[in-house]
């Protein structure tokens, strides 16, 4: 198990996280996602471009009466790859909470 590269960057991961709490068919409005990971419109932005681009958001824009709105979902790539990267780090808090458990795995593995 390995880190998420695309994910694993502080913003990203708030994204993800944002998207990952919603139905599969639902999405959230750029301003309100901007809210909810604190982040400026470029930066914003481009990390939502970065998701992306890795296929694990899809970025729909339209026009709500005469107002553009952009909404992003996360796309069955990004929920797996948001579960696989929430792995990853759970193991490593597991190890860090239970520093003996990892030597005596290490320790029963060896042959005597």
């Amino acid at each position: 198990m390995a880190a998420d590269e695309i994910i694993h960057q502080r913003v990203r991961l708030r994204i993800m996280a944002a998207l990952n709490s919603l139905g599969r068919r639902e999405a959230l409005e750029f301003t309100r996602l901007k809210l909810i990971v604190n982040a400026t419109d470029g930066n914003l932005g481009a990390h939502i471009d970065t998701l992306a681009t890795a296929g694990y958001v899809d970025v729909e824009k339209l026009f709500v009466g005469r107002r553009p709105q952009t909404r992003v979902k996360a796309t069955s790539v990004g929920r797996r790859a948001f579960r696989g990267h929430a792995a990853f780090l759970r193991a490593i808090l597991d190890e860090a909470e239970q520093p003996g458990k990892r030597n005596q795995r290490r320790t029963r593995q060896r042959p005597l």
